[in-house]
């Protein structure tokens, strides 16, 4: 997978299971209080991610026993409550589910600390964690904006017999930081919610993992909160981290769109996250939805999903993802109550909402709403934002159109495997990838072969050369990279059974000459000219199938192809072929002149640096030089009966 950037082709299908990860929001909860109990506790299927990876370090940091047992099973030596290190600094990156409880942990723990992030969480709100903090008594210092990371906290002066004001319609994570930290106070502590408390069931998750260690939180209704003195963290030994039931709902829609039936396992209708209630959204929109304890699945309906309008406070997360599966919807879906997108990895509606025009929705967007039309989706290249769930969530689309994913890496936050498990699970519109050098045949066969499968063709030869041809016309240069990558980047192309047209209009013999052979294999030559072609190649990869011919289609642009052919014939067949073809077409030509210039650019084809001409371990050969062009047609057919079974 690309650093940069992961193209996905249009998907046909999605079925299988999937053994999800450990939840993100349970794995930190539990490392923290295990860390803060009296014991050792081994915590199992712990969510090995970015967030957890922050969390360990900054406890190992403070002094905390932290040991790897192998596997995703860690042993944590608690600290009863007080850390063993009284002055550290910590950097917590972007996870708001680590930065949030240890602001509230070491405001309360009795020592000097510096909490600090990357730039996206100095951006991100704290200041009605800290202000609830503050009024027991904590010394919390702002080192940059007020409201915002970085922290300075200090000993806290604790006041006893506190009530605690937060408000609750910002973030549920400054609730769950309060809690947990409230028995280190040794008081009997009250929290008052002021206003409606979003994202309920984290709160349900931050009672469950509480109580799991030994503290009950007593609670009236949703707006007040109390943790009694005394209260403690007792080790219970062994903690099993449930599946994240937010990974779980990208699974849950490819089965609803891609027919499915496709299960999670680790997560079910038994679970303390709120998340699962997802699977009853989806349901909502006509999927079909099955559960047991311990896993769900889900199958498209016979006549498609249908939109929903719908109150997703419950669902904050998961949301998101019925944000993409609402491009599959007949009608207008519109999720409301979702205010905390805002502050969020990134500005979760603006972000999602930028992504989906890019896709050709039509997307309404206001404080707490989202309002999604769907529309004839169209290939896009996906900014992610450094969020994980904006990766993920648009992955869906490509059961619409190929994609581009850029910065795929950032689902590490919490699934770093996403896409190789996407993959396993998903099945895409087949390629058929035929290379070979000029003149050898290969655009006639490929070309046939795709009218006869009923797939989609492209001739990758014809958009160097159309590049070649616009360059021309613009008076660029062919030697010159950067004005002829531009030029390749905005190319408009459209491959008609008769024709090509460029910017609306048929180009016909004009890109067939012998200067335009010569330009193409020179623009091809310039890397920056391939890297602009990339993905415009890679889009024509769409349901049921492609067929695509040039030079580098099985080693660069479709490297996972199924089907591999590489075409070739003597010099001199593909000589007299070109030769018999310009000829016909009431061109002058020399038969010598010709074989020369083949020969040349082969040479150069196969030397250049960037995607040379070459026969792939895995491609078959095709020799055509004693061949009738039916009979390498047949040949690629029947290969093609195997390869795509």
């Amino acid at each position: 997978m690309s650093q940069e950037f992961l193209d996905l082709p249009q998907l046909v299908s999605a079925a299988g299971s999937v053994r999800l990860p450990g939840s993100k929001s349970i794995s930190n909860r539990v490392l923290l209080l295990a860390a803060l109990a009296d014991g050792v506790t081994e915590v199992r299927d712990l969510l090995a991610s970015d967030d957890t990876e922050r969390m360990l370090d900054a406890l190992k940091t403070l002094g905390v026993g932290v040991e790897a047992l192998g596997g995703e099973a860690w042993k944590i030596t608690g600290c009863a409550g007080r850390f063993p290190v009284k002055q550290a600094e910590l950097f917590l990156g972007n996870a708001g589910t680590a930065f949030r409880p240890l602001t509230a942990a070491l405001a309360l723990a009795g020592g000097d600390y510096v909490l600090k992030g990357v730039a996206r969480m100095h951006e991100r709100p704290i200041g009605d964690l800290v202000d609830g903090l503050r009024q027991l008594g904590a010394d919390v210092t702002y080192l940059g904006n007020d409201g915002y990371p970085p922290l300075q906290l200090r000993p806290a002066s604790i006041q006893p017999g506190g009530v605690v004001k937060v408000r609750g319609d910002v973030s549920s994570q400054f609730l769950t930081g309060l809690l947990m930290a409230l028995p280190l106070t040794g008081e009997t502590v009250a929290v008052d919610v002021v206003g409606e408390l979003i994202s309920k069931p984290y709160i349900e998750i931050t009672l469950a993992t509480m109580a799991r260690f030994g503290v009950i939180v007593e609670r009236d209704g949703w707006q007040r909160f109390t943790v009694r003195a005394g209260s403690r963290y007792v080790s219970p030994g062994t903690v099993y981290v449930e599946g994240d039931a937010s990974s779980a709902s990208y699974f849950l829609a490819l089965g609803a769109i891609g027919g499915g039936p496709l299960r999670v396992e680790g997560v079910g209708r038994d679970s303390i996250q709120g998340d699962v209630k997802f699977a009853e959204a989806l349901a909502q929109m006509g999927a079909v939805i099955e559960t047991g304890p311990n896993w769900m699945e889900a199958k498209a309906p016979a006549g498609g999903l249908v939109a929903v309008d719908l109150d997703c406070n419950h669902i904050p997360d998961a949301a998101m993802t019925l944000a993409t599966a609402a491009l599959f919807a007949q009608g207008t879906t519109t999720l409301r109550n979702i205010a905390s997108w805002r502050v969020k990895e990134t500005d979760r509606i603006a972000a999602m909402a930028t992504e989906l025009r890019k896709l050709g929705a039509g997307v309404e967007e206001g404080a707490d709403f989202i309002r999604i039309t769907p529309s004839t989706v169209k290939p896009a290249a996906i900014d992610t934002y450094d969020d994980h769930r904006m990766a993920m969530c648009f992955s869906l689309a490509a059961f619409a159109t190929p994609l581009r994913i850029n910065d795929p890496k950032c689902v590490a936050k919490t699934f770093p495997d996403y896409f190789e498990r996407f993959a396993t699970v998903t099945r895409a519109a087949p390629v058929i990838a035929i290379d070979g050098p000029s003149a050898s045949g290969k655009g006639t066969v490929a070309a046939r072969v795709a009218a006869a499968l009923g797939f989609a063709y492209l001739d990758s030869g014809a958009l160097y050369r159309l590049t070649a041809l616009a360059a021309q016309r613009a008076g660029v240069a062919w030697t010159d990279e950067a004005a002829v990558a531009a030029i390749a980047a905005r190319l408009d192309v459209v491959f008609t059974e008769s024709d090509i047209r460029l910017d609306g209009v048929p180009v016909g013999d004009a890109i067939r000459t012998e200067a335009m052979s010569s330009g193409a294999s020179q623009v091809a030559a310039l890397p920056a000219v391939r890297e602009a072609l990339l993905f415009r190649q890679r889009a024509f990869n769409t349901a049921p199938g492609l067929v695509g011919d040039g030079r580098d289609m099985g080693s660069v642009i479709f490297p996972r192809a199924p089907l591999k052919v590489f075409l070739t014939a003597s010099a001199e067949a593909r000589a007299e072929r070109r030769y018999k073809q310009l000829i016909d077409k009431g061109f002058s030509a020399n038969l010598a002149d010709l074989l020369s210039d083949l020969r040349q650019r082969d040479e150069r084809d196969s030397q250049r640096s960037v995607a040379p001409l070459r026969q792939e371990a895995d491609a078959r050969l095709l020799d055509t030089t004693h061949l009738t062009i039916e009979q390498a047609v047949k040949q690629v057919l029947d290969w093609a009966t195997e390869a795509l079974q």
